[in-house]
């Protein structure tokens, strides 16, 4: 780490790429302080310690506790992301937005991203009226009102602070993948599950001293999240090489010498993405019936718990809905396999054109299998690990693949761009 911070500093261009990532994290971190208005800050605390344990406190870990705080950055990204899932999953039944997206070049991005932004508009704006108008119904277990002159200007005032904060926190997702270093959204979550790790850490000190936990179970849940990201690393980084031969040519006057090569496939392609998908989609049903006094809804609720076989069902087939999903989305073995064939290319024992397609689709279900397989036992196995040993979930698997994904993604592009400024500066001393 220190020779990756060396080599950022040592270029201008990335050491101002990183000041800047750093500058809006500390701006992140000091919205994550400052409450929206109205709300009782000691009452807020006393009624969120109630709801330790719960899916609330999962969501916490995501927001960066901003939730439990009611900041101005409470929603997060989160109505960004469930917008991304939608915008994708209607460019996909939409043939003019798949024509926008495929054939259209940056503009077709530019337009896209446009439809997302509004599109998290309009769902920040529903998250922020059913979250204003539950905060205004609660009671501390001291029986405080967490707002105490609840009303309409309450609720005005609330909404607008809400979704304000999500859109600032879009902008600021956008500005560093654009003037930062890393993927802006993925940080951002990043800086708010590592932004609870001190809490948790003492958190669980304390519990030690107190005898709450042995020195046995915290050693153990210390094996356990190592494991986890033995793991993760190890599948992150693993890929399936598919040989490709190129054949002596001439063209024109032009010959061109035939070699070999190959295609890179990663086991996960998708990445993390499959987990923060699904966790935002879950967000959705748990957060409307929290409003809903019905014992019905009640009952749907308690089944949507962290620890319900119900809620770890559904988390699992949305994890390997959307690595199938986003992996189609990124590699297209129509497209893989006519590029070759255009390029003269073969894989060896496999001809050209349809064979090449039908072969790329084998390998690439295959490897999905794998990866979907890992990422739904790293999700939720630890939770019960954890559960077991009688120490809080926020060490489980879930929070550490997103850590582990995005920080791995990140080191992978400081390194693509040193290995570029190294090369231009190599050019320029040999010229």
């Amino acid at each position: 780490m220190i020779d990756y911070l060396k080599n950022i500093f040592a270029f201008e261009d990335l050491r101002r790429r990183f000041l800047y990532t750093l500058l809006m994290f500390a701006i992140y971190r000091l919205g994550s302080h400052i409450p929206i208005p109205g709300v009782d800050v000691l009452a807020l605390e006393d009624f969120f310690k109630s709801l330790q344990g719960t899916l609330f406190s999962l969501y916490d870990i995501f927001s960066g506790g901003n939730l439990s705080r009611m900041t101005v950055f409470a929603l997060g990204v989160m109505p960004y992301i469930s917008a991304s899932i939608m915008m994708q999953l209607l460019t996909v039944a939409i043939p003019e937005l798949q024509r926008l997206a495929k054939e259209e070049g940056d503009y077709g991005r530019y337009k896209i991203n446009e439809y997302t932004k509004y599109l998290t508009l309009f769902v920040a704006f529903i998250q922020s009226i059913g979250v204003a108008f539950w905060l205004q119904n609660q009671t501390s277990p001291r029986g405080f009102p967490v707002v105490p002159d609840a009303g309409f200007l309450f609720i005005f005032v609330a909404v607008l602070t809400l979704v304000a904060g999500t859109m600032f926190l879009v902008w600021m997702g956008e500005r560093i993948t654009e003037k930062g270093i890393g993927n802006g959204m993925s940080l951002l979550i990043f800086a708010g599950i590592v932004a609870s790790f001190p809490n948790a850490v003492i958190g669980l000190i304390d519990r030690l001293k107190s005898g709450d936990l042995t020195p046995f179970t915290v050693a153990g849940a210390i094996v356990m999240v190592l494991l986890v990201i033995i793991g993760i690393v190890y599948i992150q980084e693993a890929e399936r090489r598919i040989p490709v031969q190129y054949p002596r040519r001439v063209v024109g006057r032009q010959e061109y010498r035939g070699g070999s090569t190959y295609l890179p496939i990663k086991i996960n392609p998708a990445g993390v993405i499959p987990i923060i998908f699904a966790q935002s989609l879950l967000i959705i049903p748990s957060s409307v019936l929290t409003f809903i006094q019905h014992p019905i809804a009640q009952a749907i609720y308690d089944a949507f718990n962290p620890t319900a076989i119900f809620y770890n069902f559904l988390y699992v087939m949305l994890i390997v809905f959307f690595t199938y999903f986003y992996t189609a989305v990124m590699i297209n073995p129509v497209e893989v396999a006519d590029n070759l064939r255009k390029g003269g290319a073969f894989v060896p024992g496999v001809r050209p054109g349809l064979e090449t397609q039908k072969f790329l689709e084998t390998v690439i279900n295959r490897l999905v299998f794998v990866g979907a397989l890992f990422l739904s036992v790293v999700a939720i196995i630890p939770l019960f690990i954890s559960l077991q040993l009688n120490v809080p979930f926020y060490f489980g698997g879930t929070t550490a693949l997103i850590v582990v994904g995005v920080a791995l993604d990140t080191l992978k592009q400081v390194e693509a761009n040193l290995i570029t400024k190294k090369y231009k500066g190599y050019v320029r001393k040999r010229r």
